[in-house]
């Protein structure tokens, strides 16, 4: 039978003592020595609002015979578990401006831009169609661009691709952020909602993940092991962008 007894001084701890059954010849208890004391903050600590249970096992060296064996005792633990979450995502959230207020900072130039008596088909469809050659010429020739740099054994060639590669690919960061406007000037041209859309939502994603992929690149001399993640996430980019470009052309379709 073992039992766990305690005691109290200076410090805290626990010693385990195991009682053998009676002898045929005699019976008398034989304590095994102390185990070494545990203190308080030791994985043994019991001292914690959660409540549960745990299994310990010891393998007493002290134990020359083995009918001794392993000794388990089954005890109840308190544990305490902290948990915290983080404000600073919330409260950029919370700055960032409302569809009403962008549309009373929109207002001006879209009254501008309906006084222009332009052709509804260019105005449904201009934004589109340019965010489309960007895409697809600038991003998609950039992104190619991008695999040659990592993957060309020729020289001169991933020298170009190097030099030409940062150029276009900035060059789609700018339209895109241009393209933002244009997009939400159009849906206010029309008197539609604005942000609601998930190819509004996809949008700020991969304009944020830009923001972030063109910060990399400062950071390869010192993390060589960053390129990877760059090239990881820039192909994650290109087909979150796709994505929004299929979520643009079912709004525009259903519009």
């Amino acid at each position: 039978m073992a039992t766990l007894t305690g005691a109290s001084s200076s410090s805290s701890y626990m010693c385990l003592t195991k009682v053998l059954p009676p002898f045929s010849s005699t019976s008398f208890p034989i304590l095994l020595p102390y185990l070494s004391k545990v203190p308080r903050d030791s994985p043994f600590s019991l001292a914690s609002p959660v409540t549960g249970r745990r299994k310990v096992r010891f393998n007493p060296s002290f134990a020359r015979d083995r009918e001794f064996g392993d000794l388990v005792e089954t005890r109840e633990t308190r544990e305490t578990r902290l948990y915290s979450l983080a404000p600073f995502p919330l409260l950029f959230v919370a700055a960032l401006p409302g569809a009403g207020t962008v549309r009373s900072l929109f207002g001006p130039f879209v009254e501008l831009v309906k006084s222009w008596n332009l052709p509804e088909w260019l105005v449904h469809w201009g934004h589109p169609g340019n965010m489309a050659v960007v895409l697809f010429a600038m991003g998609g020739y950039g992104t190619y661009l991008g695999f040659r740099i990592r993957y060309s054994n020729d020289v001169e060639e991933k020298a170009n691709a190097k030099d030409l590669h940062p150029k276009l690919l900035g060059g789609m960061f700018f339209f895109f952020a241009l393209g933002a406007t244009g997009g939400i000037t159009s849906l206010l041209t029309s008197d539609k909602p604005i942000f609601e859309s998930p190819h509004a939502v996809t949008g700020f994603i991969g304009l944020a993940l830009l923001t972030l992929q063109s910060l990399l690149p400062s950071l390869f001399e010192d993390n060589p092991g960053l390129r990877n993640i760059h090239g990881i996430l820039g192909s994650g980019i290109m087909t979150l962008f796709l994505i929004h470009a299929a979520l643009g052309l079912q709004l525009g379709l259903s519009s």
